[in-house]
């Protein structure tokens, strides 16, 4: 437990330092939603084209690693819309329902693979980003269609904005550049390295000033069915299936981890941007990130 602790505690004090600045507005109103957009557009696409580039994918189990994270997903997903009519709730809360119980936060994620098993912790954490990325965001646009909360003019940009998913581009990319052979040549792998290197810290600090302390009063059936999906009954299934499947320690605690992450922060803005409940995605973000500083070492030491 101790070495878990000592692995993910410096991250838990980094998304409580942007906490802080948030709740103190510093350093200004518009420098985090900036920063926001340079962390989202180009320093995590970095770090992902530079891990995935230059990485020997051949030590991952991908096959297995995919089977154990998508066959999770689409299972809740299924059992979600399934449990649809019992739950009782209106489409807009079902959608931000759907997506706290499904999106991840891929900052702290991968920050966590690093953190735990260096650079091939890195490694499997990038595979699982390439993997669950483009799955989890088709997942979600679908829920806000079939649920009709938005109209045909939101449902056009919403695909074009899941095509140009830069977390998706730079998955490609850098899978690409592996494949070709062609890597990151001359000074452009140090320079895609140094720039993903600030993504992880700014990142973790970013997801703490999007905390919403006063949205923590909302406590309705929503709330505790996405936390009980996300932070207990996904890990769960995962930790099971990569038991039977035999993953390797590191695919295993990595896959563990991307199971049992909160939820996304970025969730809030396509709540609001495509008809769901905004309110209620903001209460799912801040408690499922305070919740998992206690229920992710939890997992991480029963799986060890």
């Amino acid at each position: 437990m101790e070495g878990v602790a000592q692995a993910l505690g410096p991250l838990f004090l980094l998304i409580l330092l942007g906490a802080v600045l948030g709740w103190r507005r510093l350093p200004g109103d518009d420098f985090w939603p900036a920063m926001e957009r340079l962390i989202y557009f180009l320093l995590f696409p970095a770090m992902l084209v530079a891990t995935l580039a230059t990485a020997d994918v051949s030590q991952v189990p991908v096959a297995r690693l995919g089977l154990v994270l998508l066959g999770s997903m689409l299972f809740f997903a299924a059992l979600l819309w399934a449990l649809r009519p019992k739950l009782r709730l209106d489409s807009a809360a079902f959608t931000s329902v759907f997506q706290g119980a499904l999106r991840f936060n891929t900052y702290v994620g991968v920050a966590g693979a690093a953190a735990l098993h260096g650079s091939a912790g890195a490694t499997v954490a990038a595979v699982a980003v390439a993997l669950m990325v483009p799955v989890v965001n088709v997942l979600c646009v679908a829920s806000f269609i079939a649920a009709g909360t938005l109209g045909p003019s939101s449902l056009g940009k919403s695909l074009l904005a899941l095509v140009r998913n830069p977390l998706i581009l730079a998955c490609l990319i850098g899978i690409v550049l592996n494949l070709t052979g062609i890597g990151l040549p001359g000074w452009s792998g140090a320079t895609v390295e140094l720039l993903g290197r600030a993504a992880l810290p700014l990142g973790l600090v970013a997801v703490g000033v999007a905390l919403r302390p006063r949205a923590l009063v909302r406590l309705d059936r929503g709330v505790w069915t996405s936390n009980l999906v996300k932070l207990a009954l996904m890990p769960a299934l995962v930790l099971l299936l990569a038991l039977a499947l035999g993953l390797d320690p590191v695919s295993r605690d990595v896959a563990l981890l991307f199971a049992a992450l909160p939820t996304a922060t970025s969730a809030y803005i396509l709540a609001r941007q495509l008809g769901g409940d905004a309110e209620l995605m903001a209460a799912l973000i801040t408690g499922q990130t305070l919740l998992a500083m206690v229920t992710l070492p939890l997992w991480l030491r029963l799986a060890g």
